[in-house]
């Protein structure tokens, strides 16, 4: 064996007070690693559990799982910006073009739904589904919180005045998505969004309180202003800025349109929510990185597509 890589070996296990000749020993009862063992295929592939008889249904869940692990992926992006106390230009436009590519992939996948699904099995099946919702997805939640500062997630209606809480509690009430499932007059939720607060609120409390300072935004507003005048930087921020927040939502928006507009009728989505107001980006001008657009892009977000 190479001798350099014996010494490294020693460094790693002498460092966490390990000996390195029982686990080289340990090598030697170890089996070579298969790609269907590495990848989990056989658990990733029972993982699909029907709830008609719809053969449409089982492309449903899987579209869902792929979206879900590509959240993963952007999350995993996002954690180690965030861990990062100094970022360099390079490093941070690297980053988002990265995060951006996984959404460009979720914008171009909803063609998988719209066009991938026969209309009246979908219809069907459904109404099985309910009152479960995509809304529910907390990574997603997670995405938004870790890419941008809090106010700006706030419903469009309270945010020019609004003021953020330590705790956070009032402004989890008043967040832009809420307005999906909670009438802000008489304060009542809908069970999809009760359930989801039951199930994720403490946690993504927590994770706001983390990110609140980690965000994408915060960190790029610590950059010295030489740096933050980068235009490599700033297009990178604007281009993962209009993919997520207009050219995916309205993909999903338009998907949704396809199934549930029913001869010039609006169908309600299985959780009950008004979908087409808490889509839309004309409605709730969602904007991660206001700054970085002029104020007549700001105003006419969403409506130029």
């Amino acid at each position: 064996m190479n001798s350099k890589i014996t010494d490294q070996l020693k460094e790693k296990y002498n460092a966490i007070d390990q000996d390195a000749e029982v686990h080289l020993e340990g090598l030697l009862h170890s089996k070579p690693i298969n790609y269907w063992e590495y990848i989990q295929t056989d658990a990733l592939l029972n993982l699909q559990v029907q709830r008609t008889v719809f053969p449409d249904e089982n492309v449903f869940i899987m579209y869902h799982q792929v979206n879900e692990l590509l959240f993963k992926m952007v999350l995993s992006e996002m954690s180690q910006i965030a861990a990062l106390e100094h970022i360099d230009t390079e490093t941070f436009t690297a980053k988002i073009m990265r995060i951006s590519r996984y959404f460009d992939v979720l914008t171009s996948s909803f063609s998988i739904m719209k066009d991938g699904m026969d209309v009246d099995q979908y219809n069907k099946f459904r109404t099985t589904l309910t009152p479960a919702s995509g809304f529910q997805s907390a990574q997603y939640r997670m995405v938004e919180f870790a890419s941008t500062e809090l106010i700006n997630l706030i419903d469009k209606r309270f945010r020019d005045n609004f003021t953020i809480d330590e705790d956070f509690t009032n402004a989890f009430e008043h967040l832009y998505w809420q307005a999906a499932g909670k009438d802000f007059k008489t304060g009542k939720k809908t069970y999809t969004l009760s359930a989801f607060e039951e199930r994720y609120k403490d946690e993504i409390i927590r994770f706001i309180k983390h990110y609140q300072d980690k965000n994408l935004w915060s960190k790029f507003k610590t950059l010295p202003k030489e740096d933050q005048a980068s235009k490599d930087l700033i297009s990178a921020m604007r281009h993962y800025d209009y993919t997520v927040n207009i050219k995916w939502v309205m993909a999903h928006y338009e998907t949704a349109n396809h199934y549930l507009n029913i001869n010039g009728k609006t169908a309600e989505a299985t959780g009950g929510s008004e979908w087409v107001k808490y889509m839309h980006p004309k409605y709730q001008k969602r904007i991660f990185f206001p700054d970085l657009w002029t104020e007549k892009e700001k105003e006419t977000w969403g409506t130029d597509i």
